[in-house]
């Protein structure tokens, strides 16, 4: 195509891109075992029709998860620091808990998470991101919240188990995402958390971060 005042071949126009988007699949379950059942979660063996075929996949079947990440007025983030086994580290994590209660809403759990973890509520909720931790290895799905307006709990909770030598700490949300990117702070759901809230943070023009 050339525009005929300038005679100079004119680009025609491109569609815009579709946005991009996780695709659900209806692959059929032919038979789907329980291999093992957990304190907290399974372990399931599923044979799945494929393609022109069927494979055999093994994952551990999860109830999923709320998460909160909790920023005080000074635009510090709470991370907490406790023993997992799997890893054999106290990594630094942000308050957590499972959807282990039938008809409990995620930010029910994230309320709930957040007064027995740390003994803190918030006067402000807003969803951040909803995240699948492992796909390749479970079905775990958690759900992030941000947390503000924090105050103490009117009760303390008891802990025991990893969370009876459970430690807290108010970090600048500058500080905590430089951590995750010097590779100090690994886990996963702190990570996405973090950047989550520094970026919704950043757009309200209240972070510090870049």
């Amino acid at each position: 195509m050339t525009d005929e005042r300038s005679q100079q071949p004119v680009a025609a126009a491109t569609p815009a891109p579709a946005l991009l988007a996780d695709e659900p699949v209806a692959a059929a379950i032919l038979e789907s075992e329980l291999v093992y059942e957990g304190r907290v979660w399974d372990v399931r063996s599923d044979t799945v029709a494929y393609g022109e075929g069927q494979i055999v996949r093994q994952y551990v079947d999860h109830p999923g998860a709320a998460a909160v990440v909790a920023v005080d007025d000074d635009g510090r983030v709470l991370l907490i620091q406790q023993y997992r086994h799997p890893i054999r580290l106290r990594d630094w994590e942000i308050p957590a808990g499972l959807l282990d209660i039938a008809g409990e809403a995620p930010i029910e759990t994230a309320r709930r998470e957040l007064a027995e973890e740390v003994d803190l509520v918030a006067s402000s909720w807003e969803p951040l991101v909803s995240i699948f931790t492992t796909p390749g290895g479970n079905d775990e799905i958690v759900h992030l919240f941000l947390a503000r307006g924090l105050s103490p709990a009117d009760d303390v909770h008891a802990r025991e188990d990893e969370e009876a030598d459970i430690r807290l700490e108010w970090v600048p949300i500058a500080d905590a995402v430089a951590g995750i990117f010097a590779g100090r702070l690994r886990n996963g759901i702190l990570a996405v958390g973090v950047l989550a809230a520094a970026e919704r943070l950043r757009g309200a023009g209240e972070s510090s971060v870049g």
